[in-house]
């Protein structure tokens, strides 16, 4: 990632010092334009590498310029554009290369245009979130009838509102088969299930006021950070399963 310049003659390094700024200065900076934004929240974008502060002797965080900017960009992406994060760090990626980015249309629709002017191009045809039906699924999944109605009964997966499956079942679909085969039956998971109803929940309690925000900007960032912290809630769940079984092995 590129660092500030170092400043015009007479100024070297100490040029480029000055344009550095605390982690807490960025918050306020970056919290003009997304009210919602969180110390916690850089801090993640930085664990995941997305950005890539300076840090001093003492080992504070220092943000140059263009890594204010590269969390901005990033914060739009998501906000606007609903994108996870592996796809905005494919796209800045390109950006840096000088290359031109096609995003899915942002929810108000239209052309967009990056911070510093350049167009960022839309694709008004980006598709929805898939759906598969029922003989996709048994298909996808190799499994019968019998076991998907089974499945169904015990709320492992459900269908949505058309009588159609969205991506996400599909996963579920070969998961709860490949459990099966090391003899874990539906009736086995549904603990899995009830807890991940539970982390659903309190995922939705910090999402909520976002939702009812007056702010359309800030109902609209709802959904990425809904999808944060499903993916932090599946990384802690994971660490304290191999911390319990470690436990146990012992």
């Amino acid at each position: 990632m590129p660092r500030p310049p170092t400043g015009g003659a007479g100024h070297g390094t100490a040029g480029a010092a000055d344009q550095l700024v605390s982690i807490g200065t960025v918050l306020t900076q970056l919290r003009e334009e997304f009210p919602e934004v969180t110390i916690s929240k850089i801090r993640f974008l930085e664990a995941e590498g997305l950005v890539e502060p300076q840090r001093t002797a003492s080992g504070y965080r220092k943000f140059s310029p263009a890594d204010v900017e590269r969390l901005a960009r990033i914060l739009r992406m998501q906000r606007d554009h609903y994108l996870p994060l592996k796809v905005i760090r494919e796209h800045l990626d390109a950006l840096e290369r000088g290359e031109q980015v096609r995003l899915p249309a942002p929810a108000s629709g239209g052309r967009r245009e990056s911070p510093d002017g350049d167009p960022w191009d839309t694709d008004a045809d980006a598709p929805t979130a898939a759906r598969v039906g029922r003989a996709e699924l048994l298909v996808a999944a190799g499994v019968g009838e019998d076991e998907l109605a089974e499945w169904e009964a015990y709320g492992l997966i459900t269908p949505v509102a058309d009588g159609a499956y969205d991506a996400e079942a599909v996963t579920i679909a070969k998961l709860v088969a490949e459990l099966g085969g090391f003899g874990l039956e539906p009736r086995h998971l549904r603990a899995v299930k009830a807890a991940a109803e539970r982390e659903a929940g309190l995922v939705e309690q910090v999402v909520a006021p976002l939702r009812r925000h007056r702010n359309p900007q800030t109902r609209a960032h709802a959904e990425a950070t809904a999808k944060e912290l499903a993916a932090l809630s599946v990384r802690l769940h994971a660490a304290l399963l191999q911390t319990a079984l470690g436990v146990r092995l012992h």
